[in-house]
């Protein structure tokens, strides 16, 4: 009994760590967002690039901590059935969101060279994706602290919305570059973008798988 305690404790403290990781994941995402929206390098500029790739720094910290942390349960501890499920899915969590926060990072850097676009439309589309992607984080993030597989369910089915808004995006950029040669260039970093921002959807979609196979201990495909 004493020892499941311990290990009851143990994970709740890596729990917490993987909660300080998603959150700043989703800050770093945000403050992106804010960057794009402004179109102004002299918002935030430079200094919200350095703050969000030195926060990068620190998610990769702290994914080698958590899932330090979690090999040392497995180890010591012989968790079984539902918390041996949990330790082993937290390294799925934690590279989902370690390549989250990558696209964050990529997200910054497009927003410093789009800032002297001429005026894109699709960039409102890149910016509903990188929305929609936070919503969903927050929501995948809720869904595993509850353990709740429904939850889950719901929180990957938003990744609809930022497929439909890439597909979309791409058939704009496509004949823009067709119609204006001369944007060539800018509009190939937005498809490029655009398609950061849809495997930023479909690692939301991989964690909400992790929460399915924790709650119910079965595999889900939910990026059909």
């Amino acid at each position: 009994m004493q020892t499941r305690g311990l290990l009851y404790e143990e994970m709740n403290k890596m729990r917490r760590e993987l909660s300080v990781m998603a959150a700043r994941v989703k800050e770093d995402l945000g403050k992106a967002l804010t960057s794009l929206r402004s179109g102004r390098e002299d918002i935030l500029g430079d200094d919200l690039l350095k703050e969000v790739k030195e926060s990068g720094k620190i998610v990769d910290g702290l994914q080698l901590k958590i899932e330090d942390m979690a090999l040392v349960l497995i180890a010591t501890q012989q968790p079984v059935a539902r918390d041996l499920r949990e330790l082993v899915t937290v390294f799925k969590i934690t590279s989902s969101l370690e390549r989250i926060g990558d696209y964050g990072i990529h997200l910054a850097k497009a927003a410093r060279k789009l800032s002297a676009r001429p005026s894109f439309r699709s960039v409102e589309r890149i910016e509903h994706m990188a929305e929609t992607g936070g919503k969903m984080l927050n929501a995948a993030f809720a869904a595993y602290l509850a353990q709740d597989a429904e939850a889950a369910r719901e929180a990957a089915a938003m990744d609809e919305r930022i497929d439909n808004e890439h597909k979309a995006l791409t058939e704009e950029v496509l004949a823009l570059m067709k119609g204006k040669p001369g944007l060539v260039k800018a509009a190939a970093r937005l498809l490029k973008l655009s398609g950061y921002m849809e495997r930023l959807g479909d690692h939301i979609t991989n964690i909400c798988e992790g929460i399915i196979y924790i709650s119910e201990g079965r595999h889900e495909d939910l990026n059909r």
